[in-house]
């Protein structure tokens, strides 16, 4: 799991840098807030189940269900707050951002 979240974070910013040598600073932002509205989330909730897994027991699944909610909110709630709070943001940088990232774990199953 360590490696999906490490993937998701390089993809981030190599789209950032992509996006800042296409489109400019605005673009780089735009493309970085993006992908990190779903990595952070994501990186949060696989510290969260590797910490539930290491309690005597292990995980029970309803552990798993409730992250997975609170990583969908806390996604949503990024994804709110960067549209609202930051007024120039290049929506295309944005979207291909968060839909790479939202799919960079594609490259690791082909890899494997």
């Amino acid at each position: 799991m360590a490696r999906i979240i490490m993937l998701q974070f390089c993809v981030a910013l190599i789209v950032a840098i992509i996006a800042t040598l296409i489109g400019g600073q605005v673009a780089g932002i735009s493309a970085l807030s993006g992908g990190l509205c779903y990595a952070l989330p994501n990186g949060l909730f696989a510290v969260r189940l590797y910490a539930c897994t290491r309690k005597p027991g292990g995980a029970n699944p309803a552990t798993f269900f409730i992250g997975e909610f609170l990583k969908i909110l806390t996604v949503i709630a990024l994804l709110t707050a960067v549209v609202l709070l930051y007024r120039e943001l290049h929506w295309l940088s944005f979207l291909v951002g968060f839909t790479a990232v939202l799919k960079s774990y594609f490259i690791l199953l082909i890899r494997s």
